[in-house]
């Protein structure tokens, strides 16, 4: 295969992957800036609340994408359509499982997060009522992460981009129409919100059994001990690996809050430049898992070898396109994202950590999506243990004496340390 091919098939891949990253977080916006328009803040502040309480339960599960792509690329590569099959069913089976249990424990989880988020009565009523409707859509949501990780697989990204775009028109129109035609409020967006959820599963259920050859499997077969007990090895790393994620983000969130408010602000408008550049990255990362998937399933090891290093090359190029953006156009992405001067000014004395971001934390998303593809997600664990273990070495050492500058470091180095272990590990891919 020329070069030019597998560079054409990365951008294929990792184009639509981009698209379908950014597009995602609409999904929450729309709902904020419809009731931002129903005249109470408390409105707002029970649809952040309620989206809070989705991404805590949804994070969590996001290794049924992540775990899906892997398997399925090295039985796409294999050519082994009856393996993609059951992969796909048993982590449907899964996903459906695990929405009905959280339908089921709806009222002791809406009240468990509730108190811990600590909210007035008004606030908490009202998220309460956009959860206990929305947790119906528990089981579309995890479903369409295995969908997603399963089309994705099947080199197919473009087909989780329109899914993506669809579930967005559909939650525009749907909550639009039960708000303000309906006057229907905090159900009217919560019921159109659960409504595009639901079609975009169903869309892509629908792409996944009309464009592809899928072979029905029988409940014996979704439930051999063998395949479950790789299934759940594969996803429970990416599990644990994500609990360090979360730690890290929890604890770079709460020192923030504790030097008060304006810090807090500093550090989340900051972190902004971080999310900007993980859409794009994650993209290269998507192309990654589906290639490195393909290739190993079929036992091609001069073509993953190339692929990854194509990869890793076109992760160097965007990193270096950011840090020229961030480095010559900081203060003006700054002044887009607030306009409280005062919290302006205090961030640009924190503009060159941002600066490093780019450089620092490429390699971790490239070989993040190598690695999910080679289904080595204990080598992954192994790079995020690492990683979190330097970022608290850092933070406690240098946070007591440089502040807040103290805490970016620890997070630069915890970015850093990712790239390092994942790249020495990863030596064995591109030889």
């Amino acid at each position: 295969m020329s070069k030019v091919s597998i560079d054409r098939e990365i951008l294929n891949l990792a184009i639509p992957s981009i698209v379908t990253n950014i597009t995602t977080p609409l999904l929450g916006l729309v709902d904020v800036a419809i009731v931002g328009h129903m005249g109470a803040a408390a409105y707002i502040g029970a649809i952040a609340i309620g989206g809070t309480m989705f991404n805590m339960l949804y994070w969590l599960f996001g290794f049924l994408r992540m775990g899906s792509s892997g398997m399925t690329a090295q039985c796409y590569g294999a050519g082994d359509r009856k393996g993609s099959s059951l992969i796909l069913e048993q982590a449907l089976l899964v996903a459906f499982i695990a929405g009905a249990i959280m339908i089921a424990f709806r009222h002791p989880v809406c009240d468990l997060v509730l108190l811990f988020m600590d909210v007035d009565a008004n606030t908490a009523q009202l998220a309460r009522t956009y959860f206990l409707i929305l947790i119906w859509g528990a089981p579309a949501v995890l479903g369409n992460y295995v969908l997603c990780g399963w089309l994705l697989g099947m080199q197919n990204s473009k087909a989780t981009m329109w899914v993506s775009i669809f579930i967005n028109v559909c939650n525009i129109a749907a909550s639009c129409l039960l708000v303000y035609a309906f006057h229907l409020n905090i159900p009217g967006v919560a019921s159109g919100t659960l409504f595009a959820q639901w079609t975009g599963f169903l869309l892509a259920a629908t792409i996944a059994v009309t464009r592809y050859d899928l072979f029905p499997c029988r409940l014996k077969e979704l439930c051999e001990l063998n395949g479950l007990k790789r299934f759940f090895k594969i996803n429970g790393d990416i599990f644990l690996r994500t609990l360090c994620l979360v730690t890290v983000t929890i604890w770079f969130t709460r020192t923030g809050a504790r030097q008060g408010e304006e810090m807090l602000a500093v550090n989340a408008l900051l972190m902004q430049f971080f999310t900007l550049f993980s859409f794009f990255m994650d993209g290269f990362g998507f192309s990654g898992e589906a290639l490195a998937g393909k290739y190993i399933g079929a036992k091609d090891n001069s073509r993953l070898s190339e692929s990854v290093k194509k990869i890793c090359r076109w992760g160097l190029i965007v990193a270096l396109l950011f840090t020229i953006l961030y480095a010559a156009g900081g203060d003006i992405l700054l002044n887009i994202l607030s306009d409280d001067d005062r919290v302006v000014v205090l961030a640009h004395e924190y503009i060159y950590w941002v600066i490093t971001i780019p450089v620092a934390g490429f390699l971790a998303f490239t070989w993040d999506g190598i690695f999910i593809g080679a289904t080595a997600t204990r080598d992954m664990l192994m790079s995020m243990a690492c990683a979190t273990a330097i970022f608290f070495t850092v933070y406690y050492i240098a946070y007591p004496i440089l502040g807040n500058h103290g805490l970016w470091l620890a997070f630069i180095s915890y970015l850093l340390t990712r790239s390092a272990v994942l790249t020495i590990i990863g030596r064995r891919y591109h030889q």
